[in-house]
């Protein structure tokens, strides 16, 4: 069983190194740190990430809240420096690549 475990895990970290959209996206929303969205059209938006899924963003900005469509986003931009891994931790071959 514990092995089984191992692998779920691994697999779990391998998707994270790989796609760190959904990773970056709800460090963002779990610690709801105010970001700076914009658009491909030159669009800012500026609020809180609530939700977001394979396609869109949820944004909260006082008492407005806005779905965005991820085809449409060009930059998200935390108000506050993240750090989402561990620098001293080496990088792997994918994640230089």
């Amino acid at each position: 069983m514990a092995e089984k475990s191992q692998n779920v895990q691994d697999v779990f970290l391998n998707y994270c190194r790989k796609n760190k959209t959904p990773v970056f996206l709800n460090y963002c929303r779990k610690n709801k740190t105010p970001v700076t969205v914009f658009l491909v059209n030159g669009v800012k938006l500026q609020g809180i990430i609530t939700w977001f899924d394979n396609f869109s963003v949820l944004l909260r900005r006082d008492a407005h809240t806005q779905l965005v469509y991820k085809h449409a986003i060009s930059t998200v931009m935390p108000t506050t420096p993240i750090k989402l891994f561990d620098p001293s931790q080496p990088a792997t071959e994918e994640e230089n690549s």
